[in-house]
C-alpha cells in the first residue's frame, strides 16, 4: 500500500491479490437529482427527461421507501462478488461528505441470458428465466427497445443511453416449495426440466397459446407467467433484462428472504414496462401469490464516456 503513513490508505485493499474480473461499472440518475417534492434541485429541472416519470403503485406492491428510489444509482458487476464490492466501498468512500448509499443490494448469479453463447440461467424457483430475452446479437430489436430516444435538444445528454428498472422482488420460497410439480408448470407456462413451452416444442420453441388441451383449456394457462409477459400480449415491447438471484438471510419467522433483482433496461419505462407490469401485478398468479415487490427505482443511464469527459458531463455541462 502506498501513501502516507499517518493518514487513511489511499485504497481498502480487499481486492489487492485480485484480478479485475471483467468489473463493470453503469451509472444513472433517478427523478429525485431533478426535482423532489416538487421543487427543482441543482438547475436541472429543465433536463429531466420526460420518460423519467416516478414508477405508479403496482397492485400488491409493499415498498420499503428505504429500499426505493435514490439520486444515483451506480451497479457494479464482476466475476467476482469481492471486485464488486470493492468498487462500491471505495466510490462510497471517496465520495463520502457529498454522497451517502441511500440503499443497496447484493445480487449472485444471472437470472436472464443475454447472448446466445450463454446458457439460460435458472431462478430461485428452479425455472430457466429469461428464455425469450433480448440479446446483444438483436442490434434492430436493441435499437427499437433499449436505446433511450433523446429527441428534444435538452435531452440530448441522454444519446446513447437507457433506462434501468430495478425491482427487488421477494419470492415466497416455502409456499413455493410446497406446490406440486404441476401447477408450478401451469403458473410458468414451461416445463421445469427443460424449459419448453407447455404447448409443445423446446425451450426456444415459440409458444403457441391457442394450442389447447383434452379438456378444450389452452395447454398455456391464461394467468401464466409466460403468456402475461409475452411481446406478443404486451403490444410487441421488449426488455433488455439483467437481473440477479439474492439472499439476505432470513426474516423473523424463519422464512427465506431471498428472491430476484429485477433490472432492465429499456427505451421508454412508460410503454415497455409500467403497461406490462400493471397488466401482470393484476392478473398473472405467479406475481399475485408467490412475489412481493419490495424495492423500486427507476434511473436514466446516459451513454458511454468519451475520451476526456466523465460520466453524464452532457447534462452538467
Amino acid at each position: 500500500m502506498d501513501g502516507p503513513y499517518g493518514a487513511p490508505p489511499e485504497d481498502t485493499g480487499e481486492a489487492l491479490d485480485l484480478n479485475a474480473g471483467k468489473l463493470t461499472l453503469t451509472f444513472g440518475f433517478g427523478a429525485s437529482l431533478f426535482e423532489k417534492d416538487g421543487k427543482a434541485r441543482f438547475g436541472l429541472e429543465d433536463r429531466r427527461p420526460e420518460a423519467l416519470i416516478d414508477l405508479p403503485h403496482f397492485p400488491g406492491d409493499g415498498l420499503d421507501p428505504g429500499r426505493s428510489g435514490g439520486d444515483l444509482v451506480v451497479q457494479a458487476c464482476a466475476d467476482d462478488p469481492q471486485v464488486a464490492v470493492h468498487a462500491i466501498r471505495n466510490l462510497a468512500r471517496i465520495g463520502f461528505g457529498k454522497v451517502r448509499v441511500r440503499w443497496s443490494q447484493a445480487g449472485f448469479g444471472r437470472t436472464s441470458s443475454t447472448s446466445r453463447a450463454q446458457q439460460t440461467p435458472r431462478n430461485l424457483f428452479g425455472f430457466k428465466d429469461g428464455t425469450n430475452n433480448l440479446k446483444v446479437e438483436d442490434a434492430q430489436l436493441l435499437d427499437q427497445h433499449v436505446w433511450a430516444k433523446a429527441d428534444r435538444p435538452e435531452d440530448a445528454w441522454l444519446a446513447g443511453g437507457s433506462y434501468l428498472v430495478a425491482r427487488r422482488i421477494r419470492m415466497h420460497i416455502e409456499t413455493w416449495d410446497r406446490t406440486s410439480l404441476g401447477e408450478q408448470e401451469g403458473l410458468i407456462g414451461r416445463t421445469k426440466g427443460t424449459g419448453a413451452p407447455l404447448s409443445g416444442g423446446e425451450e426456444f420453441s415459440e409458444p403457441d397459446f391457442a394450442r389447447q388441451g383434452k379438456a378444450g383449456k389452452p395447454l398455456i394457462p391464461l394467468d401464466s407467467h409466460v403468456r402475461m409477459a409475452h411481446a406478443g400480449q404486451n403490444q410487441g415491447v421488449r426488455m433488455l433484462r439483467r437481473g440477479y438471484n439474492y439472499t439476505d438471510g432470513s426474516d423473523g419467522v424463519g422464512h427465506l428472504d431471498a428472491g430476484l433483482f429485477f433490472i432492465a433496461f429499456v427505451t421508454d419505462p412508460r410503454s415497455h414496462y409500467v403497461p406490462m407490469q400493471m397488466a401482470m401485478a393484476k392478473g398473472d398468479t405467479l406475481a399475485v401469490e408467490y412475489l412481493k415487490h419490495t424495492g423500486s427505482g427507476l434511473f436514466a443511464v446516459p451513454g458511454g464516456v468519451r475520451p476526456g469527459g466523465f460520466i453524464g458531463d452532457g447534462l452538467f455541462s
